[in-house]
């Protein structure tokens, strides 16, 4: 049996009629004809009444009707959502994000552009460091990432440059001082105090440059304490524990007992680079790659 033998049953038996059904179909009478006798050959039964008024479908005919039918919804639907997910409309994207990235700008505003673009898709996001993204990605648990590159991805990732952030500083609202959070400040004028650190562990490409910056500068900073995210950072920060050198994507969240300053003498480009594995066979990150490759002018 073929699919052609169910829609020629379906046409005869809708217009109870070879002749309308053949016009339907754009398929001569005999050729008709003859599939719905093969078709009958092989069920073993009737499923029409023939007489001299025409067609008229048996019990097993009619049975066999509503069936024929649900079969060919369900191959119509399953069709459609083939092409859907080839499309990349329909599907699972297994995203990571350093989390200070998403909370303003490009990476949201991506996001919700995917969501009214391909509203089917469910995208799984998962808030982890640069090192840990890489590491999921090798071993296959993302599908991509937006990361801060410092070093030569793996050979298996290949990355999209997407933009450049840079570092500020943050200082508790409770230290003594008069700070003006319109102007940018000296780093040089704060070696002395108390400062929280990443430890190197954490992200060795990025704590290397960030003391290697320091020391083209003259200044050595003065580690009270080591926390392994930025988000810890900010916490002990808060508390007074000490300054910190963090990111300025964190002007869009600033934390509400700390001041995030400009600084005078120190720049620190931090790239944020979408990063996929090379030959990834997801059609969902195809699609998704495609819109920020859009978003920040870079089609192909």
């Amino acid at each position: 049996m073929e699919l052609r033998h169910l829609r020629y049953f379906i046409a005869v038996a809708e217009h109870q009629s070879v002749r309308l059904a053949s016009e339907q179909l754009h398929i001569t009478q005999p050729a008709v004809s003859r599939q719905i006798q093969d078709l009958e050959q092989e069920l073993g039964l009737l499923l029409f009444e023939r007489s001299s008024r025409g067609l008229k479908l048996t019990a097993a005919g009619d049975s066999y009707l509503r069936d024929a039918r649900q079969t060919m919804a369900a191959l119509d639907a399953a069709a459609h959502s083939a092409r859907r997910v080839a499309a990349g409309l329909l599907g699972r994207l297994r995203l990571g994000c350093v989390e200070n990235a998403g909370w303003d700008g490009l990476v949201p505003r991506a996001f919700s552009h995917f969501q009214a673009e391909a509203p089917e898709v469910q995208i799984a996001l998962e808030v982890r460091n640069t090192p840990e993204q890489l590491r999921a990605m090798a071993d296959g648990a993302l599908d991509g990432g937006f990361i801060y590159q410092y070093e030569p991805l793996p050979e298996a990732l290949t990355g999209l440059p997407l933009l450049e952030h840079d570092v500020v500083l943050a200082l508790p609202r409770c230290w003594d001082g008069d700070y003006d959070e319109t102007r940018p400040i000296a780093l040089r004028g704060l070696a002395e105090r108390p400062f929280v650190m990443l430890p190197r562990a954490a992200y060795p490409g990025y704590y290397d440059r960030l003391n290697s910056a320091c020391r083209q500068l003259g200044v050595h900073l003065k580690v009270a304490q080591e926390a392994s995210t930025e988000t810890a950072i900010l916490s002990l920060v808060c508390a007074g524990i000490g300054a910190a050198i963090v990111n300025s994507a964190n002007l869009g969240r600033p934390p509400a007992q700390a001041r995030l300053l400009r600084l005078q003498d120190l720049s620190l480009p931090m790239p944020l680079t979408f990063v996929w594995r090379q030959g990834a066979a997801n059609p969902v990150l195809a699609r998704f790659l495609a819109l920020l490759r859009h978003e920040t002018g870079q089609e192909k």
